[in-house]
C-alpha cells in the first residue's frame, strides 16, 4: 500500500499497469488483490515529501544533507518492480527530465534512481562536482552491484544515494581523498560480509540540466583481483587527479545546444574573425585595407541568406 493513493497524485497509466502485472504473477489472489486495492476510497493518504528549497546562503554540506534527506523518505523500492525505466545511453537533459517525474510521483526508488535524483537536485550547487561510483561485490556464492552519487565540495569527498544499507548510502564529504571515500565503503561491504570486487568511476557530470552530453559511466575499471592494495589507493587518486584537471582546465565537450544557438544568432560573426584562423604571420598591418573584391560579393550574400 505504500505506493498505492501516493498523496492522491495519479501516476501514468503504464506505471500502474506494470505494478498489478506483477502482483498478478507474484500473489496467489494476485488479480483479485489488486482490484481490492484499486476500488478502495478509504485508504489512508500518504504524506509527500516536499522537494528541498534552499536559501543563497545555506551551506553546501547543509544542502546534502537535505538531498539526502528526501531521497530517504521516498524509500527503498523492495517491491521487484521499477518504476521508472533508466537508460544509462541517454542524454543528460533526457534523465533530468525522468527526475523531475520521480518528484512528482513521489514513488519508491533504487540506487540508480537515487543517483538521477540526487544530480537534479544539486544541479544548482555548481561548486560541487558530482561523480558516479559504481561497486560489484561478492556475497555467499552470488554477486551484487550497487551505485551511488560521489561528491566533492571544498576538497572534501562524499556521498549521496539510496540502499537497503543504511551504511552504504549517503556519506557526509569529510573524506580527505577519494581513496579514503571507496575504503570506507569496502569497510562497510565488510561488515555486511560482502568482499569488494570491482569498482568503476565515472567522470564529473555537468551542472547544465539541458546538457545533450551522456554521463560518463565507467571512466576507470579497478579490478582489486588485479591489483595490489597501494595499486588500489593510486589508481583512486589518479581518478581524482584527472577529474580535477578536466574541470581547471575546462576541457569537457561542449553542450551542442549553446553552440546551435550561437550560430543561429550571430551568423555573420563567426564569418568575420577570419583573423582567429590564420597565423600571426598573415595579419596585415591595421593601415592597409582589403581591395574589395566586386566578384565575391554576391556569393558571400548569397551565403549569409541561405544560413
Amino acid at each position: 500500500p505504500f505506493f498505492v493513493n501516493r498523496g492522491g497524485l495519479p501516476v501514468d497509466e503504464p506505471t500502474w499497469e506494470r505494478m498489478w502485472r506483477h502482483v498478478g504473477r507474484i500473489h496467489p489472489e494476485g488479480d483479485r488483490v489488486a482490484q481490492r486495492i484499486r476500488g478502495a476510497a478509504d485508504l489512508p493518504k500518504i504524506p509527500i515529501p516536499s522537494v528541498p528549497v534552499f536559501q543563497p546562503s545555506t551551506p553546501i554540506p547543509e544542502r546534502l544533507e537535505a538531498v539526502q534527506r528526501y531521497i530517504r523518505e521516498l524509500q527503498y523500492n523492495h517491491t521487484g518492480t521499477q518504476f521508472f525505466e533508466i537508460k544509462k545511453s541517454r542524454p543528460l537533459t533526457g534523465l533530468m527530465d525522468l527526475a523531475k517525474e520521480m518528484t512528482k510521483e513521489a514513488l519508491p526508488i533504487k540506487c540508480l534512481e537515487a543517483v538521477i535524483l540526487g544530480i537534479y537536485l544539486t544541479n544548482n550547487m555548481t561548486t560541487l562536482d558530482r561523480f558516479p561510483i559504481s561497486f560489484k561485490t561478492h556475497f555467499s556464492g552470488n554477486y551484487f552491484r550497487h551505485i551511488v552519487l560521489g561528491v566533492n565540495f571544498g576538497g572534501r569527498y562524499g556521498a549521496l544515494g539510496i540502499s537497503r544499507r543504511e551504511e552504504l548510502m549517503y556519506k557526509a564529504p569529510v573524506f580527505r581523498t577519494l581513496s579514503e571515500l571507496v575504503f570506507d565503503f569496502e569497510e562497510a561491504y565488510r561488515r555486511c560480509w560482502h568482499t569488494l570486487k570491482k569498482v568503476k568511476l565515472g567522470h564529473c557530470v555537468s551542472h547544465d540540466p539541458h546538457s545533450v552530453e551522456q554521463i560518463e559511466w565507467k571512466r576507470s575499471i579497478l579490478d582489486l583481483d588485479k591489483l595490489t592494495r597501494e595499486d588500489f589507493r593510486k589508481e583512486l587518486e589518479r581518478h581524482a587527479r584527472d577529474m580535477r584537471l578536466k574541470i581547471g582546465k575546462g576541457t569537457g565537450p561542449p553542450s551542442p545546444t549553446k553552440d546551435r544557438k550561437k550560430d543561429v544568432s550571430s551568423p555573420q560573426r563567426g564569418q568575420a574573425s577570419p583573423h582567429r584562423r590564420n597565423s600571426r604571420g598573415d595579419r596585415r598591418p591595421s593601415g592597409e585595407k582589403k581591395p574589395a573584391d566586386s566578384k565575391a560579393m554576391p556569393d558571400l550574400n548569397g551565403y549569409q541568406i541561405r544560413v
